[in-house]
């Protein structure tokens, strides 16, 4: 027996009713519509089938012990809404989701009215929430739990966190995430997809979050590992890694458009145990052009980690490094060797000079040439080149790219002996198969070509 409340209702909108970023559209939802709400029972173990049409109405939980099953071609639409009416999907700990799509259907989180033809701009975020999946994977806070940002509180089912590495929370493959990124509560943004102490065995490979208000992935702790991600023009961080996260992530894209986006990777701390540490390989990162302010990846508090055969284009500052005069400080963490930048390469990044791409930065502390000159010398030591990929893509505006680099390997290349990593001989996110073909917003929308 489900225990959501199922309404069929119709539902005749021509447009997003006071959502000034969406344009008019002829468009009408289906009159049998399955409206989702939650009341307190969760999902129940039950299957969101491909030909049915289906609504968010505000915080969707798939409850402890619950399976969530997605059929490939399924599109999930979201009502707008902020704060106490705002529409997001949460896995709870001990829960599961099993959404598999197919290169040929995907799976397609979107807001109420879009009609997946142009009715919401690809630039439009904030119109609904997002995607929350929890685990029982470690965090590095002092209880080895956290309540996630943006759930009341008082619901426990905002947990997350625990001591299994290899907390399974399902699987998560062939899934569009879009526009999304609304507050759930005052100053707390959802971000397109959010991680909470997931565990290793739960499968993320070809997920991408388009245009959400926040940052495209948060990690928060957990052990999980991601495979060809894409975050585009989203308004913070394109991935974020924070509370401890140990994981891996390879053939990663990040995209920030215009003037909006912060960094292309930000990795964080609170001086726990285990440290942040995640390792990211073959990544193309390209941020908002030389002309805007930030940086390109930064480690702050007691974060680490390594970024091997990447191409980072198109950011004014590129990647800093936190000095605090703490033993636990990011820069300390460099010279004990747990921050590596290596065989990467660096275009219009650091006013495409090879003494300004990597750096400290400080808050408290003056003068910091020192640990400047130290960081700045890595990139020499780590095989890092300034180079020109050749890729097609103009970060002031959203509009047709090739994200393929004709220049596929400048360079020397970092061999990892992870058995999890697949080696390969270019660096980036994309060599000649274009694993972005067929599903992604960017080919569906015209904007990836060859």
């Amino acid at each position: 027996m489900k225990n959501f409340t199922v309404l069929s209702v119709f539902i005749g909108i021509t447009f997003l009713t006071g959502i000034h970023s969406c344009r008019e559209s002829e468009y009408t939802l289906p009159s049998e519509f399955n409206v989702i709400s939650d009341n307190g029972g969760g999902t129940g173990t039950t299957t969101w089938k491909a030909d049915e049409k289906y609504l968010l109405n505000g915080i969707v939980y798939v409850n402890e012990g619950q399976t969530l099953t997605i059929e490939p071609g399924a599109v999930i639409r979201a009502k707008t809404g902020q704060e106490e009416n705002a529409s997001a999907l949460v896995i709870a700990r001990g829960a599961k989701i099993i959404a598999e799509g197919t290169r040929e259907s995907p799976i397609i989180f979107t807001v109420e009215g879009d009609d997946l033809k142009g009715s919401v701009p690809a630039e439009a975020n904030g119109l609904w929430g997002g995607i929350i999946v929890l685990g029982d994977a470690p965090v590095n806070t002092a209880s080895g739990e956290q309540m996630m940002e943006g759930i009341p509180f008082e619901d426990a089912r905002g947990m997350y966190g625990g001591n299994n590495e290899s907390d399974n929370s399902g699987v998560l493959r062939y899934v569009s995430i879009r526009h999304g990124g609304t507050q759930l509560s005052k100053g707390n943004e959802i971000n397109g997809l959010t991680l909470g102490g997931v565990g290793n065995q739960t499968t993320l490979e070809y997920v991408e979050v388009i245009s959400n208000r926040d940052d495209g992935f948060e990690f928060f702790g957990g052990t999980v590992n991601g495979r060809y991600l894409l975050a585009a023009f989203c308004g913070d961080d394109a991935f974020d890694f924070d509370l401890g996260y140990t994981g891996n992530c390879q053939f990663i894209v990040g995209l920030q458009a215009g003037s909006t986006g912060d960094l292309l990777v930000e990795l964080s701390d609170n001086e726990g145990y285990p440290a942040t540490r995640p390792h990211i390989t073959n990544g193309t990162f390209v941020g908002r052009g030389m002309d805007e302010n930030g940086q390109a990846a930064r480690f702050d508090n007691s974060s680490s980690g390594i970024i091997s055969n990447s191409l980072f284009l198109h950011q004014k500052q590129g990647i800093f490094i936190e000095y605090s005069g703490d033993q636990l400080d990011s820069y300390q963490q460099f010279i004990d060797g747990n921050i590596q930048i290596l065989n990467n390469a660096f275009y219009m990044t650091g006013n495409n000079s090879k003494l300004n791409i990597l750096g400290v930065y400080s808050l408290n502390i003056e003068d910091v040439t020192e640990q400047d000159e130290n960081v700045t010398q890595h990139f020499e030591e780590g095989n890092n080149v300034l180079e020109n990929p050749l890729i097609d893509y103009n970060p002031q505006e959203i509009s047709q790219m090739n994200l393929t680099p004709e220049n596929l390997a400048p360079g020397n290349l970092y061999l990892t002996t992870i058995p999890w990593f697949r080696n390969v001989d270019y660096k980036g996110a994309l060599g000649q198969a274009n694993w972005l073909k067929t599903w992604s917003f960017l080919d569906l929308e015209g904007l990836l070509i060859e």
